[in-house]
Order: C-alpha cells, then structure tokens, then sequence
C-alpha cells in the first residue's frame, strides 16, 4: 500500500511540473504572440502596400498580352497583302512595255495591234483590281487601331497605301485624253476609217473586209466607242459611193426643173441616163453597202444588231442622194402631158419595178421609212400619169383634125409619129409595162381589168389617124393633090406596119385594104394628072388630005406646043409635091414615064422630021425637050425636102426614137398648132 501511496505521490508530483513547464510554454507563446500581433499590425499596410502594386501590375500585363495580339494580327494582315502587292510591280512593268509597243502604227500589223491593246486592257483591270484589293485589306486591317495610331509602322504603311492608290489610277490615267489606252484607241479609230475608206465599193472581198474590219470594230466597241464606230462608218461609206456616184456628173438631178424644159424630150437622154444611174446606184452600189452593214454589225454585242445595221444603211442611203433620184422622177411625172411623156413613165416604172425586190429588201426598215414612202409615192405619180395619158390618146389625135394637111401632099408629122409611137407603144417591153401599170391602177381603183380593152384603144387610135386623113384630103382644093395625099399615106400605112406589132394587131386585111386604096388614089392620080398629057399628042387632023402622005406641019407644032405648056404646068405644080417613100417614088416615076415618055418619044419619031428644018430656021421653042429630058424631068420629081427640123417626110428612116419635139407636142394636153 506503501508503495501504492508512493507512487500515487510521485504522479501528483510529476503532473504539478508538467503543469508548471506548460505554464511557462504557454506564456512564452503569448508573449511572442503579443509580439507577432505588433508586427502583424505593422506589415498589414506593407501589404496593402503591395497588393496595390500587383494590381496595377496586372493590369500592365494585360495591356501588353493585348499589344501582341494586336501586331500578331497586323502582322497577318500584311502578310497577306505582300503577294499580291508583289505581283503590282510586275503588272505595272508588263504595262510600260505594252505602251511602248502602242506606240506603233496600227497598219503594219493590225492583229497583233489588237492583241497587244487587248493584253493592255486586261493589265490595266489586274492592276486596278489588285489594288483595290490590297488597299481594302491595309484600310480594314487594325494599324488605324487608336492603341498604335503612333507607331511608325503604321506611318509606313500608309505610305503604302498612298501609293497603291497611285497605281490604281494607271488605268484612269491610260483612259483619260493623251493617255495611252486613249491614244491608241484613236489610233484605232483612224485606222478603221483608212481601212473602209480603201474599200473600192464596186468590187468588194467581203470575206476579207469582215476579217480586217470586224476585229477592229470589236474591240473599239469593248471600249464603249461603237457609237463612234457607226460615226466613223456612215460618214467613210457615204463618202465613197457620193465619190463614185460623182464620176457619174449625176447634176442633172439636181438642176432639172420644171421651167426649164417644155417638153419631156428635151429631157429625154437624162431620163435615160436616170435609169441607168438609178440601177447602178441600187444594184451595185447600196446593195453592196447593205451587205457588208450586215456582216459587219450583225455580231455587235453591245447593240441591237437588226436596229443598228438597218440605221447604219439607211444613212448611208440618205447621204448617197437616193433622194436626188427620187426627186428627179416627182419633177418629171409633173411636166406636160404629152404622149411621149407616157414611153418614158412606162421606161421609169419598168427601171422601178426591176428595183422593187431590191427596193423592198434594202429599205425595209423603220430607219428607211421615208425613202420607203418617196418610192411609193414615186411610183404612184408614175401610175397615175401613164394611164391618164393612155386613154387620152385617140382623142388627142382626134383633136389634130382641125390641122391643115402637108401643102406638098406628104405623110403629116403627126401621121409618121402616131404609127411609130403606136409600133412602140406594142413592143414586148413597152406593152407588157403598160398591161402592168394599167392593171396595178384599176385595182387602186377597185376595176376589174381586161387586156382587150388596151388592144381596142389601139386600134382607136390609128382609126381615128385614118378618119384624120379622110377629113384632111377634103381641105385640098386641087383633086390631084388630094389623091396624091391619100396616096402617099395608105401607102405608108401599109408597107409602115406591115410585119409590126402594129400590122399584127390591125390585121392582114387591114393591110389589104390600105394597099388597095393606094392603088385606087394612085389611079385616079395619074388619070386626072400625067394622064392627060398624051391626048395632046394626038394624030387626028395631021394629014393634009385624005389618004395623003402630007402633014399640017402648023398643026403638028401646035400640039407640040400645048404638050410642052401642059407638061411644064403639071411638072411646076407637082415638082413640090413629095412621096414620102423611096420604093412609092420609084413606083410612081415609073408609072408616070411609062404614060408621058413613050407616047412623046414615038410622036417625036414620027412628026419631028417634018417640022424639023422650021423649027431650027425660026428658033422655035414650041419642042423645048428631048425624050430624055422628059424622062430626067420626070425621075426627079416627088423627092423630099430638107427642112429646118429634116425632112418633112421621111418616113422610110425613122430612128424608132421620138427626137423632135415639133413632131412630139402634136401629142400633146393640148391641140398643137400646124
């Protein structure tokens, strides 16, 4: 137990200094921590200090994490604007070189004068795209960003832009006037009209024009100039065919008036030439033009090619004087109504109408409705004039009745020009134009057409021509000379239209009848004439006594006589009448020799010797000719005479041209004088 309590002692004693010792720990640590709180205190504003500075610190840092990724990105930007600003230099070097080869005439190689222009184009847009694009990828970049607006890069930069900016002007400045592309696009221009203007336009390689022109032409128009080019067109093709047509002296177009000519004869040859000129003008040189208008425009891509080749040849009509032409035919369609008026309207509708597909071909367009409504109008004058011609003719002719006949018994005038007028008039020609222009003026008028009725109105006219002649033979007084007129122009109406169209629409009998009263005038002609002249010469009463041998010599020298008195009155009075025919002459002179000469002859054999030796004592000129002059006397009669417009009857060489214009107006509106 002792121990126990020993021990219980010792435990009691060992917790008091275990105690004891923690105490002292214990205080020791509060002092120390007395200590530490001082110092705690003291470094809470160090550190407050501190946490100040960290702070700004961070935000320092972040500022400058965010200045990297910034130039990282412009970094990029520009990155990726160095290859194509690279490739600038060498677009603008490739430009100076095709200015420089732009610089060249054209003309010694046109193609590849075009190629090059083309490349230059295609340069000029590469370079004006690249920097558009390398300048919008610099201006959205972030150099501009406020945060480096100072820096010297960006200063650098902007230097760049300014001068991609300049670059990207090359193209203005190539466009603009005196700049390269401009200049060579006018060069382009002038070659363009050198080249058209060498065109012959008669003879035409269209092949070879569109090879040389079209590519020309196309690459103006890429460069919006194709207004220019139908400029530059119109006025080098207008001027060729005015050239052409000018070698032509096409003045009487122009200077024709209605005052200056009062007959349509005296116009005559421009007329002709008119239609010749017309057709050559169409047919060979607008229809040429129209082609290569055509094939030249009709691929344009930036017009409407049908309006654009249509406008362009219309222009060129326009200012080649078609309307010269045209106004021609209006002035001559006005003049006097004459009936060679109507052979040379039949002529200008027969030159139109041969012109009407290529009229209607040429000038179909808008752009040419008034060259349209001219021709139309052209032709409806010429219609119009012809027909009413036309069926005025026989009372034309029936008016020349109140004309006095030819004083020498010949063909009148109007006789001679009625029948060739008429013979003209049938020709195929002639007559089929007039079946057209007749049928095309009774549809405007709603009539039904006939051809008979053209064939009746003919065979009016020479029966009013024969009625004429009847009226005219009744004015002479002499009966002789009336029959030698109705002699002389039955005769020329048969042997005039035999074998004509004429004779063939007359009739064979016609020409029958005409030649049977030729020889029935021609009967009582030489019965009422020469034919009086042998029963002069008679025999009765010449011998002295009955069954003799012995003549009244006083009685033989007596009919001598009152034959030579009676001849030289006959001969006087008929030497100034004229057959307007050779053969009728022949014919006639021989049928008067034949009753005059041998009778003569026969009394000069038998009754000369007796009165012989008075005759030749006394200077009697009781026998004042021979046989043979009397036969020489006679074989010149009936001859025509020349006149101050030719002879007045010579029908027998007629030109089948109605020239004089004397002859022309006895067909005229109005009733021509004698």
């Amino acid at each position: 137990m002792v121990n126990n309590h020993f021990f219980c002692e010792q435990r009691k004693m060992h917790g008091i200094e275990k105690m004891k010792a923690a105490r002292e720990i214990l205080k020791c640590n509060i002092e120390k921590s007395r200590e530490l709180g001082v110092e705690i205190g003291d470094s809470g504003c160090r550190l407050e200090s501190c946490g100040q500075r960290l702070n700004f610190l961070a935000d320092a840092l972040r500022t400058i994490a965010c200045k990297c990724t910034l130039y990282k990105m412009i970094g990029r930007d520009i990155d990726g604007a160095i290859a194509p600003a690279a490739s600038l230099a060498k677009i603008f070097d490739v430009i100076c070189g095709l200015e420089k080869t732009l610089s060249t005439d054209p003309s010694d190689d046109i193609s590849a004068y075009l190629t090059t222009l083309k490349w230059m184009e295609e340069a000029l847009r590469l370079l004006t795209h690249n920097c558009k694009l390398v300048i919008s990828w610099l201006e959205n970049s972030n150099c501009n960003s406020s945060s480096v607006a100072d820096s010297w890069y960006v200063m650098n930069v902007n230097k760049c832009l300014n001068i991609l900016r300049e670059l990207q002007a090359t193209e203005e400045r190539s466009r603009a006037k005196d700049g390269a592309l401009m200049v060579a696009l006018d060069k382009l221009e002038n070659e363009l009209a050198s080249s058209l203007t060498y065109i012959a336009p008669l003879s035409l390689p269209l092949p070879n024009v569109i090879q040389y022109v079209q590519p020309i032409i196309d690459r103006l128009d890429a460069n919006h100039r194709f207004d220019k080019c139908m400029s530059i067109y119109i006025e080098v093709r207008s001027s060729n065919v005015r050239n052409t047509l000018e070698k032509l002296d096409l003045d009487y177009l122009e200077e024709i008036s209605l005052t200056e000519f009062d007959s349509v004869l005296t116009v005559e040859s421009h007329i002709d030439l008119w239609r010749e000129h017309l057709e050559f003008a169409v047919k060979d040189l607008l229809d040429i033009e129209h082609r290569l208008c055509n094939e030249i425009f009709q691929k344009s891509a930036s017009k409407d090619s049908s309006c654009t080749c249509t406008d362009c040849f219309a222009k060129i009509a326009v200012r080649s004087r078609i309307h010269s032409f045209i106004k021609f035919g209006n002035t001559i369609t006005r003049g006097k109504k004459e009936a060679v008026k109507l052979l040379k309207l039949l002529d200008m509708f027969a030159a139109l109408n041969k012109l009407r597909s290529d009229f209607n071909r040429l000038f179909s367009g808008r752009a040419c409705g008034e060259i349209q409504n001219q021709t139309r109008d052209l032709i409806k004058k010429v219609v119009n004039g012809a027909c009413e011609i036309f069926w005025q003719l026989s009372l034309q002719v029936e008016l020349q009745r109140t004309i006095s006949p030819p004083a020498n018994g010949s063909v009148p005038r109007l006789v001679n020009f009625v029948t060739e007028y008429c013979n003209q008039l049938l020709e195929d020609e002639h007559w089929s134009t007039l079946i057209q222009v007749v049928e095309i003026h009774q549809g405007w008028n709603h009539e039904s057409f006939d051809k008979g009725l053209l064939l009746n109105e003919m065979r009016k006219i020479i029966m009013v021509i024969e009625l004429n002649l009847e009226s005219w033979a009744k004015t002479y007084t002499d009966d002789t000379l009336s029959y030698l007129f109705l002699m002389n122009n039955h005769w020329y109406l048969c042997k005039y239209t035999k074998g004509t169209k004429l004779g063939e629409l007359m009739g064979h009998e016609w020409i029958r009848g005409h030649e049977e009263y030729m020889e029935y005038y021609e009967t009582l002609y030489l019965k009422e004439s020469w034919g009086k002249l042998p029963a002069l010469l008679s025999e009765e009463g010449l011998v002295l006594f009955p069954g003799g041998r012995a003549i009244d010599r006083q009685v033989v020298k007596k009919r001598f006589k009152e034959f030579t008195e009676a001849f030289d009155d006959i001969y006087k009075r008929h030497s100034n009448r004229e057959l307007c025919d050779k053969g009728l002459r022949w014919r006639v002179r021989q049928l008067v020799l034949q009753v005059v000469v041998p009778w003569y002859k026969s009394y000069l054999a038998k009754y000369m010797p007796s009165i012989e030796f008075e005759v030749a004592s006394s200077g009697d000129q009781h026998i004042k000719y021979t046989a043979e002059t009397l036969g020489n006397m006679i074989s010149s009669l009936f001859e025509p005479k020349v006149g101050k417009y030719g002879s007045t009857t010579k029908c027998t060489e007629l030109s089948g041209k109605l020239t004089n214009s004397i002859v022309a107006n006895h067909l005229s509106s109005t009733p021509a004088a004698a």
